[in-house]
């Protein structure tokens, strides 16, 4: 066939089918529409999932009579002042999105210039423009997008239930109203509302979190850490949540690159970097990020839906995101979110039993199964024979008469007062209690030790009296033994002591006493999932936390009191203490007034 020219209105659904990939895709054009002419209120009404009708009306600047005609042709556009496409400064810039949707649905515009004495209302169908005529709107404008798709059925043949499409939306328009707190947003179906957000109040920065507790929940709102940092002209600004705070998939990571929501590898990978010392790998942190950049460092226009961007310097993007939040973490010591707490809460169950009886001079106690009466009896009558049994374990050891005098309201982790089933330390603070984990707080003591000494004059090693010989498989040996000189480093010498044999003469100083056998199996399982490109260095995490785990105070050990104090100590003032090295509570911090509660004082 010989070429030819195709015709417009097929042209604008070919351009449709770029743009327009879901009801989701046309509100989100809008929307960017309304804000980019400085609205500071938008709504969305729907029906059927935006697939009878998506009608979006803003308070911003509005049109005049002769640009609606203008505004629902190709590549027509206000934001593109100098015809440069590499200073874009606005969210919307190519003039595809009115024509692309008008292509394949009934589309309504109207709006009124600011300022102007009346408005204009404008109607496209499949692609045919009607004429200009007055309309009624008391400002900004109103796109109505009536039967998406209905032009081209193939289209809407792949479209999901109206559900399913409304929860798209949904996504789209919390995003847009993460990066504009300043303006409000409302979103409803049929009469139910699904978003309503007011326009935010007072500085940037507190009305962003007031935003981000209204959309991510509040629990991120009490457990956000701030961001804000810059390096060679980039910006980086927002909140990202604790450790302990996390999800089993990345749904809750919002990123934004000049205002515009994204959904790009690198930033992933460098909140991935951020948080890898201190979550399992299937474990993901919740936050909201926004990179501000000149608009030359960027290039928006590299997916037809400016869902991803390319960065002039990628490695200065991603350093900055790294150590901005890392610095963040840093600056909260030893904290652990909120949702510890008021999970082990939620999992006493108070006795609602009924009240002892009344009966001459004393009280019936009410029954109790289980054995417990036995227990309770036992309990109350005198002790004895405590010489004739050295060997019996204690459910709870209490501490010395003089440890326990130790002030609580000293110190944030409060003074110890018992150590349970010889792995929870119990602490008694100025105004509640704190449970702690003692082999994950001390994992994570000497975790950051072994970094700090790596980072300084290398990790301090031990030297073994008696060299231990350790039997492996032939793979395991070879994996550790290409790593030998690197593993030094990290205070651990082995040598090749014969077929599928290891000897070990140095150990780490941090470590101790440990299990070296089960220490080399674990680094061998390690080393066989790590890439073989990278350095050990790079995968410190992986590395030092395995080493860690060997060589902490395990549960089950007693502790005296001073052993329990200066964990305390040291956890209060070491950074990332509130969470192990996957990512897991170290402590648990229960305030009295929520324990009066439990027994019904408040």
């Amino acid at each position: 066939m010989p070429i030819r020219r195709l015709p417009e209105t097929l042209v604008n659904r070919i351009a449709a089918g770029e743009v327009v990939e879901r009801p989701a895709s046309a509100v989100k054009e809008l929307v960017e529409n309304a804000l980019d002419a400085g609205a500071t209120r938008v709504e969305v009404a729907l029906r059927d999932g935006g697939k009878a009708l998506i009608a979006v009306t803003d308070d911003g600047r509005g049109m005049m009579a002769e640009e609606l005609e203008l505004a629902v042709e190709r590549h027509a556009t206000s934001k593109l002042p100098d015809d440069d496409l590499v200073n874009i400064q606005h969210l919307g810039f190519r003039g595809e999105a009115l024509p692309s949707i008008a292509a394949v649905s009934r589309l309504t515009l109207s709006s009124r210039a600011e300022g102007a004495g009346e408005a204009w209302s404008l109607s496209v169908e499949g692609g045919r423009i009607a004429g200009v005529k007055p309309a009624a709107l008391q400002k900004g404008t109103r796109v109505e997008v009536r039967d998406l798709f209905y032009a081209t059925p193939a289209r809407l043949k792949f479209l999901k239930q109206s559900r399913t499409e409304t929860g798209h939306i949904l996504d789209q328009m919390k995003r847009l109203a993460m990066a504009h707190p300043l303006a409000a947003f409302k979103l409803e179906e049929e009469g139910r509302g699904y978003l309503d957000l007011p326009t935010g109040q007072g500085e940037l920065f507190d009305a962003r979190l007031k935003r981000l507790g209204a959309i991510m929940g509040r629990e991120f709102q009490e457990n956000a850490l701030p961001v804000d940092a810059e390096r060679e002209g980039i910006r980086l600004t927002g909140f990202i949540g604790l450790p302990t705070l996390n999800r089993a998939n990345s749904q809750q990571q919002y990123l934004f690159v000049n205002g515009r929501p994204v959904r790009d590898k690198l930033l992933y990978g460098a909140v991935r970097g951020a948080y890898r010392d201190f979550l399992a790998h299937d474990r993901h942190p919740l936050l909201a990020l926004f990179l501000e950049l000149p608009p030359e460092e960027v290039d928006v226009n590299v997916h037809p839906m400016k869902a991803e961007v390319r960065f002039r310097d990628q490695g200065l993007v991603r350093g900055l995101i790294v150590s901005a939040c890392r610095h963040a973490l840093a600056a909260a010591g030893h904290r652990a979110s909120t949702t510890v707490s008021q999970s082990a809460l939620g999992s006493f169950q108070p006795h609602e039993g009924p009240r002892p009886a009344y009966q001459g001079y004393a009280y019936r106690a009410p029954s109790i199964s289980g054995g417990l009466a036995e227990r309770a009896r036992d309990f109350q009558a005198p002790l004895s024979g405590l010489e004739s049994q050295p060997g019996a374990r204690a459910e709870a050891v209490p501490l010395e008469q003089d440890a326990a005098a130790e002030p609580a309201g000293d110190f944030p982790l409060g003074a110890a007062r018992a150590q349970l089933h010889a792995t929870y330390i119990v602490a008694q603070t100025a105004d509640g209690i704190v449970i702690v984990d003692q082999h994950a707080a001390h994992e994570r003591l000497v975790y950051e030790r072994m970094k700090e000494q790596l980072d300084g004059k290398g990790v301090a090693r031990q030297m073994l009296l008696i060299p231990e010989v350790i039997e492996l498989e032939e793979s395991e040996q070879r994996r550790l033994l290409e790593r030998a000189e690197e593993l030094a480093e990290l205070g651990l010498v082995v040598e090749a002591f014969g077929p599928g044999a290891l000897v070990v003469r140095e150990t780490p100083a941090l470590l101790g006493k440990l299990d070296v056998k089960g220490l080399l199996r674990d680094l061998a399982d390690e080393l066989a999932e790590m890439d073989q490109a990278l350095a050990l260095k790079e995968r410190l995490g992986e590395v030092c936390g395995t080493m860690a785990c060997h060589g902490s105070v395990r549960a089950g050990r007693r502790l005296n009191p001073e052993e329990m104090n200066a964990l305390l100590r040291q956890m209060e003032a070491t950074p990332h203490s509130g969470q192990c090295n996957h990512g897991r509570p170290t402590y648990v911090e229960l305030k009295l007034a929520d324990i009066e509660k439990l027994f019904g004082r408040r």
